[in-house]
């Protein structure tokens, strides 16, 4: 029998690279050809993405090419791809194919818009998650056996000076952000304290173990180094980290393909303010006999999680009766076989990520494993710090919360795609899209009754109201 990857990976294209050389080419292979240079490029430039996305073509030894040098090829190989891309007939296409073209094509026109941008230049995020993400996702997927396992987390984390080498070259502080460069001084030392002591505890063998310290140690001195070096850059930092209205613009109509321009979509999200704002307004008379929905917010909060584990187990809870829902009121297809964890979010993610996240299957594995983080604390919070981290995790906002990043949200989305969709599909995806796929799930729960108490409605609403406030500030 066929896995589901099998039956995913035929549908969309139905050719090999063998029958190529045997017959003459026609438009339609041209871009089969072009969507698999694409998605084998994706996993030669970015192996830690390849582990995670379950590629089997993966090298799992190495990280990426963090160079100046490996952005111009990049850049240039995007190029290649897009001028490929304009010259196929749509007429030639499938269905699936032209949509397929559509979506590949968006992406490389906003990696362009872009590109005059140079991110790399300005974050140190993508250089210190290299070597996280590298050996966080060899643990998470497990592609190997032990032992050939921890030789590639080993080769990983030898590798991490070097991508730490290049963050110090690319870095420009008058285009760096010091907010994000700030953010990444405590990366870098959650970064050294899960290289050279959380991650050898992944195995029980003692050699193995061993291996794991010593190469761990290398990744920890980069680390530290990294964090003093950003600690200082903070300093001379006097970039932004606004990409501007025209280039937002651009990346709304030629990446996104949405009818707004950066003026139009805050023109959305104030309608949606004070709609949401009435709305609000109305459950709180309702079930709290005020209409100041923000002095009732205020009060919920109080019923929080008192420990980081209390958090995790009102989540998990939370995950199971959302499930149960679905089964229930027959709202969705669950694939055969898929499940959600609820554990605590990794240690180096705790730094930069304050909020719940998720971690979905691999795109071209067979599991249906996916995973809700739960944002546990950083080393060296205060109990001031804690105590606001729980309340922005109150019981009566986790139904939403699980609802948006686990059933029907995000695990559902993903695991639906990994079973269903092209290849491109699982790989290439836009946050506009997942996020909104997540944004509707919660009002359509709240529409099928899943939200029973005028307590959860009303965090309902408030989770959808930051939503709109933040399209607000964000185009201001």
């Amino acid at each position: 029998m066929k896995s589901r990857q099998g039956r995913a990976m035929e549908a969309p294209y139905g050719r090999c690279h063998a029958h190529l050389s045997t017959r003459q080419t026609r438009p339609v292979d041209t871009f089969a050809l072009v969507v698999d240079r694409f998605l084998a490029r994706l996993v030669d430039e970015s192996p830690p993405l390849g582990t995670f996305a379950g590629h089997p073509a993966t090298d799992h030894h190495r990280l990426p090419d963090l160079s100046a040098a490996a952005v111009a090829r990049r850049e240039a190989a995007d190029d290649t791809d897009a001028a490929a891309l304009d010259a196929i007939d749509d007429a030639a296409l499938s269905p699936t194919e032209r949509i397929d073209r559509a979506l590949l094509r968006a992406e490389l026109r906003g990696r362009a818009i872009g590109r005059d941008w140079a991110e790399w230049r300005r974050s140190p995020d993508d250089y210190l998650s290299a070597g996280l993400m590298g050996c966080f996702a060899l643990f998470l997927r497990r592609p190997l056996p032990e032992l050939e396992l921890v030789a590639a987390a080993a080769d990983r984390l030898r590798g991490v000076p070097a991508t730490v080498e290049a963050m110090v070259a690319n870095l420009d502080p008058e285009l760096a952000a010091a907010s994000l460069v700030h953010r990444g001084v405590g990366q870098a030392r959650a970064g050294a304290a899960y290289a050279r002591e959380l991650l050898p505890a992944e195995v029980a063998d003692d050699d193995l173990r061993a291996e794991l310290a010593a190469a761990g140690d290398v990744a920890a001195t980069a680390y530290e180094e990294a964090a003093v070096h950003l600690e200082d850059l903070a300093t001379r930092a006097t970039g932004g980290f606004a990409l501007g209205e025209a280039r937002y613009s651009a990346l709304l109509a030629d990446k996104e393909l949405l009818p707004h321009d950066a003026a139009g979509l805050r023109a959305v999200g104030e309608a949606q303010v004070e709609t949401l704002s009435a709305e609000m307004r109305e459950v709180a008379t309702r079930g709290f006999g005020t209409d100041d929905f923000r002095a009732v917010l205020r009060d919920l909060t109080r019923r929080r999680p008192t420990t980081p584990e209390e958090m995790r187990e009102g989540y998990e809870r939370c995950t199971a009766a959302a499930r149960a829902f679905l089964v229930e009121r027959d709202l969705v297809t669950l694939p055969d076989g898929e499940r959600c964890e609820v554990l605590p979010s990794p240690v180096f993610q705790r730094p930069v990520l304050a909020v719940a996240s998720y971690f979905p299957p691999p795109a071209f594995g067979d599991a249906l494993d996916g995973i809700f983080n739960v944002p546990y604390p950083p080393e060296g919070t205060t109990p001031e710090q804690l105590a606001e981290r729980l309340t922005d995790n109150s019981f009566p906002s986790m139904p939403t919360t699980t609802v948006h990043e686990v059933y029907p949200g995000h695990h559902w989305h993903f695991a639906r795609l990994q079973v269903a969709a092209s290849p491109l599909r699982r790989i290439v995806t836009t946050s506009y899209f997942t996020e909104g796929w997540a944004l509707y799930a919660e009002r359509m729960m709240r529409e099928q009754g899943f939200f029973t108490e005028p307590r959860d409605e009303l965090a309902h609403l408030d989770a959808r109201l930051f939503r709109a406030a933040r399209i607000v500030v964000d185009t201001g």
